[in-house]
């Protein structure tokens, strides 16, 4: 009977595929958004599978059940591709995985195809080629796709964190308040998982031994799955999507396929809105006016739709008049009213008998941080920094 003894970092591996298969059934069985939850479950599955079957060859199980050999091989093939979808499915509950998607995991099912002969070995013979494994004699083929699914993770990582990075620039072109529909989580996830790839990708290009490497990707992985598993326990609603508006109202396609070319915000595309420079300008005109008399951005939920409803017009010409005539997403340009009223109740000395938050939150806005950072952003100055100069000598 093979030895159970394992160092401290086999024994997180296995504390974290425990974690791991008791997440993906809680967050399989969420009944929002069941797109990205489900491939949330099936990233955290393919984590488990990995930290499990380290788990198995450090206890030299493999000995006792060679017919697991190589099972847990192919999952980095398909940890980037299932990071990006489930970052595009979180962002927009709108977004389905259909049969065109499957794309994705393409060069999963050629290293399956290739590795197959493998799999139909006897049991002496994969612990045969397990000790050939560990002695460096790699078989030619899975030598050759070895290092592609390195090129594969860090591309996909690029991909992820390029896509939340124009997801958080175009629901600043739809919402006044982005903190309902602004993921940090999504980002955080994105930037862990590209940490693990550029930890496995330097450790494989440098004189780190196969071993070690192997042990610091696995701890890297099981702190990931710790770490996913305390988040939905800090906050839940990461699972339920309950802080998200959709769907976004966006100039431009989003990526779906990994080749598709970014978003390029700075120069948005409107060739097919039909706006001329006549009704552009009546829009601004009418648009001001609206601002003016009505007063709509102390609604702290304002989104471009509402606005453009009010106007009688399409959310994409309105966007079109923010961006291309007036040079402001709707976010920053709602929140410039909002500040000027702060400002102008400011100086009227209301800061005197009111506090700053209460001044913040009759403008519209939704919280203490937004207020600031735009508050900042359009007068250079913090709130209290501002208060100070009208106070009296």
């Amino acid at each position: 009977m093979a030895s159970l003894t394992l160092d401290w970092i086999q024994l997180a591996a296995a504390v974290g595929a425990l974690q791991g298969l008791l997440l993906t059934g809680v967050v399989a069985a969420q009944r929002n958004n069941q797109t990205a939850n489900r491939l949330l479950a099936a990233l955290v599955a393919a984590f488990t599978l990995y930290l499990a079957s380290s788990v198995y060859y450090a206890a030299g199980l493999i000995r006792v059940y060679p017919h697991f050999f190589g099972v847990s091989y192919h999952m980095p093939w398909i940890f980037g591709p299932l990071v990006y979808l489930y970052a595009v499915a979180a962002s927009d509950r709108s977004w389905h995985f259909e049969k065109r998607h499957t794309i994705h995991f393409l060069p999963f099912a050629v290293s399956v195809t290739i590795a197959a002969p493998f799999y139909f070995m006897s049991g002496a013979d994969k612990i045969a080629m397990y000790d050939r494994f560990v002695a460096g004699d790699v078989p030619t083929r899975l030598a050759i796709i070895d290092p592609f699914k390195y090129v594969s993770g860090i591309a996909y990582s690029v991909a992820t964190v390029r896509y939340l990075r124009d997801h958080r620039r175009r629901i600043k072109d739809s919402y006044s308040n982005t903190e309902r529909v602004d993921l940090d989580w999504l980002l955080w996830l994105a930037a862990a998982a590209a940490g693990i790839w550029a930890l496995a990708t330097t450790t494989r290009l440098t004189v780190v031994g196969s071993p070690v490497r192997d042990e610091l990707v696995t701890l890297a992985i099981a702190l990931l799955v710790y770490a996913i598993g305390y988040m939905g326990l800090r906050q839940p609603e990461i699972f339920r999507y309950e802080t998200a508006e959709h769907p976004i109202a966006v100039l431009a396609a989003s990526p779906i396929a990994l080749a598709a070319p970014p978003v390029e915000w700075d120069a948005p595309r409107y060739e097919r809105s039909g706006l001329g420079d006549l009704e552009a300008a009546r829009l601004e005109d009418a648009l001001l006016v609206l601002m003016d008399r009505e007063r709509p951005w102390t609604d702290s939920e304002l989104t471009l739709a509402d606005l453009a409803s009010r106007l009688g017009t399409t959310p994409h010409k309105l966007s079109e008049v923010l961006n291309a005539q007036m040079g402001q997403t709707f976010y920053d340009f709602v929140n410039g009213y909002r500040v000027r009223d702060v400002q102008r109740r400011i100086q009227a000395g209301e800061a005197r008998t009111r506090k700053m938050l209460a001044l913040a939150h009759d403008a519209g806005f939704a919280s203490k941080s937004t207020f600031n950072q735009a508050f900042k952003k359009h007068t250079g100055r913090t709130p209290s920094e501002f208060s100070k100069l009208d106070e009296p000598a």
